[in-house]
């Protein structure tokens, strides 16, 4: 088994327990493979964990893009402040939850007029991404006799460092460069807009605390900045996420203590400029991808020229992320394991392949793994975020995977 921390999972009788329930009785309570399975217990473990290690100010959004399954959503929406769609797909997941409207904002470079209808009517805040998308906002809520909330979102002039994926910084589609904000904002307030706050949003799935605090420090410089030419008194900081979690051999979990320790300092800086000002973070990957596993049925044991392959009925059009083909330069294995015999004695190295007709449907490579057999449930650990919904589900026309809440 690949490990690049102890299971988060318990294991009795050499079976994976999920939400209480060994992985074989879910199988059979699901009724097909593959599938997702996500904990409960855990999701709300990491949220209580992470609020725990933040000051009590600070708000934290669940950013629906990674995980919009809407039993899952719907459970997050009892743990956080608030939710930040992407789509108007997301949003209406989100509107049929406990979570108040008010509480749920909205981002996206290329948000339609429909989706931006939709928005406002919820009365959502609009996390804007342009001039033009002002001018929108204006004319719908003259048209709808309602006054859009909108916050701003910038474009920093820094980058996360050390981050997976970098959102802020250089020339990027998202928000308003940082430069051009001082006149965006006073269009907003001449075209009389409800103004709460800014977004700033620079990279995610960063290991690294001090990189993290790094950006966050200069997220407050930057709103403190950008103060005077608010058109209404900052409400609402969101500073993006960044939060990373391991999912490969080397890397370390990252401990949230010190950054909040770091952000009740930022928060009463910028509370001695703005004290109506809350910060807020917004967090998807780190929230659950824990949670989640994907798990397969091996259909099939091959031999082929001294290397052994295990055949599954799951693949890359149901977990893009781990085939290695969203965003990895270098390919490596997600964390893998044989569901009803995690600790066996015997091991062999082994390759898993999907059902597939193409050489980019692995899912594990090479790993040294207990001995499976056809019939055995193969697991990809770290399958929380952005597994199903980020990956080409008709691609050669498969069939769905399942996903339940446990």
């Amino acid at each position: 088994m690949t490990e690049t921390n102890p299971l988060p999972f318990p294991v009795v009788d050499n079976c994976l327990q999920i939400g209480g329930m060994p992985l074989t009785r879910l199988a059979q309570r699901v009724g097909s493979t593959p599938f997702y399975a996500y904990d409960r217990s855990m999701l709300t473990r990491r949220v209580r964990e992470l609020r725990d290690a933040l000051p009590s100010g600070i708000r934290l959004h669940y950013s629906v893009k990674a995980n919009p399954m809407p039993a899952l959503v719907q459970h997050m929406a009892t743990l956080v402040d608030g939710c930040d769609v992407s789509s108007g797909g997301e949003l209406k997941v989100v509107l049929d939850t406990v979570m108040p409207a008010e509480r749920i904002s909205f981002s996206g470079p290329g948000k339609g007029e429909s989706e931006l209808s939709r928005a406002v009517a919820a009365g959502a805040l609009v996390n804007v991404e342009s001039s033009r998308e002002l001018d929108r906002l204006a004319r719908i809520g003259d048209f709808l006799g309602i006054r859009p909330r909108i916050s701003l979102r910038i474009n920093p002039d820094f980058e996360l460092k050390s981050s997976g994926m970098r959102m802020g910084g250089g020339a990027k589609p998202f928000g308003v460069d940082s430069e051009q904000a001082p006149s965006v904002l006073r269009d907003a307030g001449r075209l009389g807009l409800d103004f709460h706050g800014l977004h700033v949003f620079s990279g995610s799935q960063c290991l690294d605390a001090e990189a993290i605090m790094e950006a966050q420090s200069h997220t407050v410089e930057l709103a403190l900045r950008l103060s005077e030419y608010l058109p209404q008194p900052l409400r609402l900081l969101n500073m993006g996420g960044g939060f990373g979690v391991p999912y490969f051999q080397g890397q370390t979990a990252l401990d949230p203590r010190p950054i909040g320790e770091h952000l009740a300092a930022l928060a009463k800086r910028l509370a001695a400029h703005a004290p109506d000002a809350r910060i807020a973070l917004e967090l998807g990957r780190y929230l659950v991808s824990e949670a989640g596993i994907y798990v397969m049925r091996i259909t099939d044991r091959k031999v082929s020229r001294g290397r052994t392959f295990l055949i599954a009925d799951g693949g890359m059009h149901h977990h893009l992320a781990a085939s290695g083909n969203l965003g990895q330069v270098i390919r490596r294995n997600y964390p893998v394991l044989i569901g009803n015999r995690v600790r066996a004695a015997e091991s062999e190295n082994v390759t898993i392949t999907g059902p597939l007709c193409t050489p980019l449907d692995v899912i594990a490579d090479n790993v040294a793994l207990p001995c499976a057999e056809t019939g055995d449930l193969a697991v990809v650990l770290q399958s929380g975020a952005y597994g199903l919904t980020a990956s080409p589900t008709a691609f050669l026309g498969h069939p769905a995977a399942e996903e339940v809440l446990v």
